[in-house]
């Protein structure tokens, strides 16, 4: 399927968009081809655009004092990938987006998406909505890191997104959980895994 149409097959899954409004969401949203390793977004850009995930996977991810990486975010196809806080306060990104293999984004910049939810009002709602979601799974990832064991978030992880832990490298999702490589291997040893 071509990346436009799953785009739009992606916005009807939740709002309603005649011919004439997929024709204008196609118009507006580019295609970028990114590497395996290949940067979309570095620590310091503003990020500009919504980005939509057609082919592949990401992680996006910021470095410490001691250029340790942290994972906050995985996305694959059908994912939105972005900096939100950049995005929202056009402020300098504070973490990156890197392709963990070949994959291919739509993006759309800022003040075209401005201009689309003139002309598509159910964009605008479309994106509503995806804001509520980001702020929901936020409180709840946090809220899951303070409140439950590194098994316990471990074996959520594992239910959730079972499709991306089949892509990722396990000290990926380590650094995601918020523990060591060690300790993740030697917890799916101990629990059969």
């Amino acid at each position: 399927m071509d990346p436009i149409d799953k785009l739009i097959q992606h916005f009807r899954e939740s709002i309603v968009l005649t011919d004439h409004d997929a024709n204008c969401v196609s118009e507006c949203f580019h295609a970028v081809t990114l590497k395996k390793k290949e940067v979309l977004l570095y620590t310091g850009e503003v990020s500009l655009h919504m980005r939509f995930i057609t082919e592949g996977a990401l992680r996006s991810y910021y470095m410490d004092e001691e250029a340790r990486e942290h994972i906050i975010q995985f996305g694959i196809e059908g994912w939105w990938v972005n900096d939100l806080y950049s995005y929202l306060t056009r402020t300098p990104a504070r973490h990156f987006i890197q392709a963990l293999e070949h994959s291919v984004i739509l993006q759309i910049h800022r003040d075209t998406l401005n201009q689309l939810y003139d002309q598509v009002p159910a964009i605008e709602r479309f994106f509503r909505f995806k804001f509520e979601k980001a702020y929901v799974a936020l409180q709840d990832r946090t809220l899951n890191t303070l409140s439950k064991t590194a098994e316990e978030r471990y074996f959520e992880f594992r239910s959730k997104y079972r499709d991306i832990e089949q892509r990722v490298p396990q000290y990926m999702i380590a650094s995601y959980l918020g523990m060591t490589p060690e300790f993740l291997s030697a917890l799916r040893k101990k629990t059969g895994i």
